[in-house]
């Protein structure tokens, strides 16, 4: 009786190692174009990037990096966040896969007018999620990616900020 429960459990993992690897790429690099709308009405165009290390079909890990620049009236503003956490993806279908994620790290702004200029760096939280389709096996297009974003820096929060993100997608 022990060796059938042994061989159960044994070809319970491995048929779960088998599931878990079927349509799951094991990492995924997303490059593309940003819009942000930061709290405040500054509307910002920018470059996302993303590597993702899929641990199994649903669930993997990501490091977000991207970068949004504005110029107005004389004053350049440039902002820099880099970060990382989990994403589940429902795999359901080979065509379109949603995403959801929950990332935290930090992020780098400055600002400058007439030589003189400024920076700060603090914290950045962003929650979102969105749709990759497609194309070939190893090629996909992230159609939408919407982002929440939130930055906490000397003791200031602005919460109201969002970032909506496209471009190529690339499966390992």
């Amino acid at each position: 009786m022990r060796k059938l429960i042994g061989f159960a459990l044994m070809f319970g993992m491995f048929s779960l190692a088998a599931f878990a690897q079927e349509n799951a790429p094991k990492a995924e690099f997303f490059g593309g174009y940003q819009y942000t709308r930061f709290d405040g009405g500054l509307n910002a165009n920018g470059w996302d990037t993303a590597l993702t290390g899929n641990l199994n079909r649903w669930l993997g890990v990501t490091g977000d990096f991207s970068g949004a620049y504005k110029t107005q009236n004389g004053v350049s503003f440039n902002n820099y966040t880099y970060t990382f956490g989990p994403v589940v993806s429902l795999r359901q279908n080979r065509t379109f896969t949603p995403f959801a994620h929950f990332l935290a790290g930090g992020f780098h702004s400055s600002a400058s007018f007439a030589g003189a200029s400024g920076s700060g760096n603090g914290f950045a939280m962003m929650f979102g999620g969105g749709v990759d389709v497609t194309a070939t096996r190893h090629i996909g297009i992230r159609a939408l990616q919407f982002d929440w974003l939130s930055l906490h820096a000397n003791g200031n929060s602005d919460n109201n900020n969002m970032r909506i993100s496209t471009g190529l997608l690339i499966r390992y």
